[in-house]
């Protein structure tokens, strides 16, 4: 007998059986056909397929959004990270501080998980839905809007709905600019001698490569084409491609942007086993913040994106929606060497 688990039907799986937009799949489960002027035909084929795909259940559970519950959505692509966790704990100050009740999920970087994530939580009848990083964020829209559910869009754009993100482009230059003048004038540091670690083809991580590029280009007067090793959001990936780049080279670079601190993991793996002598002259930029990366053995210059005014800037906007949506952009902060700052946590601390 077959023991695999058949998955339920999405709005998206519908969409694709019939033809239909997914707007229009959910305006037909949700009732709302008729104001939309689609044809009956349409609707029931639509209908005739969810039945035929077991979608009743979806679909009960989903109703019609008639009353507030107080529940506060943040949707996050992970959970094992500092700076989505901060997200989280940040997000949850300010949802309990309005008398309401956040809701936390991740959907693992996942389209289809992030459509059938929002799907659930509005059958829970959220008031609102903050969408962190998600992969598809258009796609999760699709799934909101014709439920009548405020959403916004945070760290990574949208096309159709506001965006709060961090300026990627101004904080990788001050992070490259950063890198390059930490060797000063006596040693300077050679074009082949930088190098950009991680990241792949989304927005924040073609910002940073592309400021990455300019400033090395103005500062250096040159930017070699393999100055860029792609690895994703991902520490083992990471860690082979600095395995594979010492094995061409012998050695790693004198100085490393590492996109992310899921990146800076990868890095700091390879490290482990091999001689601290081999990272003495080592200068890293990390493209996030973490408080131990100011007590490594090596300097570590830190970029620390403004969560507190992202979520901040991301509730001013939900509550005052607008027509025309707009990306936002927060200037993030340049860490020097040696400099553990306070967290979200502390400040609960302070306040308590």
């Amino acid at each position: 007998m077959d023991q695999r688990v058949k998955k339920k039907a999405t709005i998206y799986d519908l969409s694709v059986l019939s033809g239909s937009s997914p707007s229009t799949v959910s305006a037909v489960l949700n009732g709302t056909w008729r104001k939309r002027r689609i044809k009956e035909s349409t609707a029931q084929t639509i209908l005739g397929l969810a039945e035929l795909h077991q979608y009743t259940t979806n679909l009960q559970a989903r109703g019609l959004r008639r009353s507030r519950s107080g529940l506060v959505g943040l949707m996050l692509p992970v959970h094992d990270n500092r700076y989505f966790s901060s997200m989280a704990q940040t997000f949850e100050g300010h949802v309990r501080s309005r008398g309401q009740c956040p809701v936390v999920v991740s959907a693992s970087r996942d389209p289809e998980e992030e459509r059938r994530t929002a799907e659930t939580l509005i059958s829970y009848s959220i008031d609102q839905l903050f969408i962190v990083g998600a992969t598809d964020p258009d796609g999760v829209h699709e799934v909101c809007e014709p439920a009548g559910l405020r959403h916004i869009n945070i760290d990574l754009p949208g096309a159709k709905a506001h965006s709060v993100i961090s300026d990627n482009y101004e904080g990788a230059r001050m992070l490259t600019e950063a890198i390059i003048r930490r060797f000063g004038n006596d040693d300077p540091l050679r074009p082949d001698e930088l190098f950009l670690f991680g990241g792949r083809n989304d927005h924040a991580s073609r910002e940073r490569i592309a400021a990455f590029h300019a400033t090395k280009k103005a500062l250096l007067g040159a930017d070699p084409e393999d100055g860029v090793q792609s690895s994703g959001y991902s520490p083992d990936i990471t860690l082979c491609a600095f395995e594979a780049f010492y094995q061409r080279h012998g050695k790693l670079p004198r100085a490393l942007f590492v996109n992310s601190s899921i990146n800076m993991e990868g890095l700091l793996r390879f490290m482990a086993g091999r001689p601290a002598e081999m990272f003495s002259e080592l200068v890293v930029g990390c493209y996030d913040y973490d408080p131990f990366g100011s007590f490594l053995p090596f300097p570590v210059i830190m970029v620390r994106q403004n969560i507190e005014a992202m979520i901040t800037k991301a509730f001013e906007l939900i509550d005052n929606a607008t027509t025309t949506p707009q990306t936002f952009l927060i200037a993030p902060e340049l860490i020097q060497p040696r400099s553990a700052l306070k967290g979200p946590l502390d400040t609960l601390k302070d306040i308590a």
